[in-house]
């Protein structure tokens, strides 16, 4: 058996420098997301927790993890999810404009907006008291539960840092005091094996924001050195032969 990629046919399209890279490393073979077959392992790049689900139930490990990825992708769980943990949130289910909002299952800064009237509070979307530095964030990649770099992406014309939607980036070196909080965040999450976590500036300080479960890997091409990808397949060869 051969271990299975999944994508959609259009991210596998977008991706197809990943896509290259794992099948040639691993010897894997990409899938589409209704593929049911055998697999020694997959790894599940969709974003949706079901496909990895359906083959855990066969005793086939998935990389990320079906809680894992469920919970990511579920912006309002997986803040209550931190917030009952300690970890530092913006305030959500929140109504006083202005605020944001965002679908509960976005990504990429795709349909977030900032409200300034209570009636856009929408009780199906994350409702978010906005960070005080707007336009900022920090990602942070994570493999097999270590940190592999961190990005600062700044945006001057949108609230929204996202670096797909034109946002600056540079490499950020991590303060004791925030290393130490990523990896308090690193220990809760159970399942999860490469995979970014962002945040949000408030008061100059880095306040969680997300999680990205099929998190992208440009930014760490063009901004440094490191070859995350295969540092990915290295370490996914020897994470596939535990239980």
């Amino acid at each position: 058996m051969k271990p299975i990629l999944i994508y959609s046919k259009e991210e596998a399209e977008r991706n197809k420098f990943v896509v290259d890279k794992i099948t040639n490393a691993l010897g894997a073979e990409l899938k589409t997301p209704d593929y049911n077959g055998e697999a020694s392992y997959v790894i599940n790049r969709t974003n949706d927790y079901r496909i990895a689900e359906r083959f855990e139930k066969r005793g086939i490990k998935v990389f990320n993890s079906a809680a894992f990825t469920r919970l990511a992708n579920n912006k309002q769980a997986c803040y209550d999810f931190m917030e009952k943990n300690g970890i530092e949130i913006m305030q959500t289910r929140y109504k006083t404009p202005p605020f944001v909002k965002k679908p509960k299952d976005g990504h990429g800064g795709l349909g977030v907006v900032m409200c300034e009237s209570e009636e856009e509070y929408d009780v199906n979307m994350v409702c978010q008291k906005p960070a005080s530095d707007l336009g900022k964030d920090l990602r942070v990649w994570v493999i097999n539960g270590k940190i592999i770099t961190s990005i600062l992406r700044v945006s001057k014309t949108d609230f929204r840092s996202n670096f797909c939607l034109g946002g600056k980036a540079v490499p950020y070196n991590l303060s004791d005091d925030e290393e130490k909080e990523v990896k308090k965040i690193i220990n809760l999450l159970d399942g999860g094996f490469y995979y970014g976590i962002d945040f949000v500036f408030n008061g100059g300080k880095i306040v969680f924001n997300e999680i990205e479960d099929a998190v992208g890997a440009r930014m760490v091409y063009e901004k440094t050195d490191i070859d995350i990808i295969n540092l990915f397949c290295n370490k996914i060869k020897i994470g596939a032969q535990r239980p």
